[in-house]
């Protein structure tokens, strides 16, 4: 019989880690409410584990065991939002440092991470990561703290050599902190590639069914003296999820392969067609060999290419916002990773970061694929 340290992330996924209610029998992990815990009459907690809600939550501890485990991760920590995962890295480097941060990048990351650095005089150096030789020169040059990327990104994406990255921020004595949302770590384990820290939006694949908000981190080393410190912080200033989010999340996570799966399929062939329609300019999805970041990808990810599309629709943005208004599958809505399939004109979002004016982002769920593909084509006759 298999160690469940052998196990593969679909068994680890659907069994949740080996949890199940111990006092009812069920197969169900419950929910762990309480706030605070009683200590016996020598005044010592009856759990040695739980004194009080912020750190101490059974239901949370089950789904970061399960998401290290799926990482393959020493450990991994559960934030109340993607951004406050990303701050909590942040917060991590003094005063005074230096950080190197992908270009191209989800804009919500890029707009807080300006800010912070700028009010805790930390030198920001903003760098397209997939030009090796750009990534290279900044960390010999800056001597970053930190090195931070996103691959695939958000919604360019673009593909960033992880194991590359990692050389080079471990040269400069850094550490390399990737944000792995779109690949989830059912198609990618940048850990595996020699990241520090692998972060997520939980909000997204992970849970998957767009009802909670939630961020994640993993690593590799959680004795280092970094991971102690947003430990530590994520505690002290109370950055920690809900037991009922941590049990959505759980839930969540015991489909996570399967949706994935099933996603990356739909992505894929709704890619094809767009590809070769002549309403389209162009299609970002790096499962397509035209994509200049296809190969790397494929050294990076297995199983797939994940949920996330872009696609460039000829004309300008009233073409594409045109497009948008005469879909009916496909929900106009910010995210992306659940079951529903997405799709927004990122230009309106984020007007101001030089995206395209014809770009539309598209998360696929996991609909059947040749409902959507004719949706999408209906959306994309004149």
């Amino acid at each position: 019989m298999k160690n469940r340290d052998d196990l593969k992330p679909a068994t680890i996924a659907a069994q949740a880690a080996g949890a199940i209610d111990t006092a009812s029998g069920g197969v169900v992990p419950p929910i762990r409410l309480s706030t605070t815990f009683v200590r016996d009459t020598s005044n010592q907690p009856l759990n040695p584990d739980n004194v009080y809600l912020r750190n101490h939550n059974d239901t949370a501890r089950l789904a970061e065991n399960i998401l290290a485990k799926l990482e393959n991760a020493q450990e991994a920590l559960l934030f109340p939002s993607g951004m406050a995962a990303v701050a909590a890295v942040f917060r991590s480097v003094k005063t005074g440092g230096s950080v190197v941060v992908q270009t191209g990048t989800y804009w919500g990351a890029i707009k807080w991470i300006r800010d912070f650095t700028s009010r805790r005089q930390i030198r920001l150096f903003e760098v397209d990561c997939t030009d090796t030789a750009a990534l290279n020169q900044a960390c010999e040059t800056h001597s970053p703290d930190l090195v931070f990327i996103e691959t695939p990104s958000n919604p360019l994406l673009k593909i960033v050599d992880i194991r590359f990255a990692a050389d080079c921020a471990h040269a400069a004595g850094a550490l390399l902190v990737v944000d792995a949302t779109a690949a989830t770590p059912i198609l990618s384990q940048p850990l595996e590639f020699g990241a520090d820290i692998v972060m997520h939006s939980a909000t997204k694949a992970i849970n998957g069914h767009s009802d909670v908000l939630a961020g994640a981190l993993a690593t590799a080393n959680k004795d280092h003296q970094v991971w102690q410190a947003i430990t530590s912080d994520r505690n002290d200033a109370g950055a920690v999820i809900g037991p009922f989010e941590a049990w959505l999340l759980v839930r969540g996570m015991r489909t996570l392969p399967l949706r994935v799966e099933r996603m990356s399929q739909n992505a894929q062939k709704l890619a094809d067609f767009l590809l070769g329609h002549e309403a389209v300019e162009g299609v970002l999805y790096p499962g397509l060999p035209s994509h200049p970041g296809h190969t790397l990808a494929a050294q990076q990810m297995t199983g797939g290419f994940g949920c996330l599309l872009s696609v460039l629709i000829k004309g300008d943005a009233v073409d594409a916002l045109r497009v948008t208004g005469k879909l009916n599958l496909f929900h106009r809505a910010t995210s992306l990773g659940g079951v529903e399939s997405l799709i927004e004109h990122r230009h309106t979002v984020e007007p101001d970061t030089g995206l395209p004016q014809n770009l539309l982002r598209i998360s696929v769920g996991i609909e059947d694929v040749n409902d959507l593909i004719d949706d999408m084509a209906q959306a994309l006759c004149r």
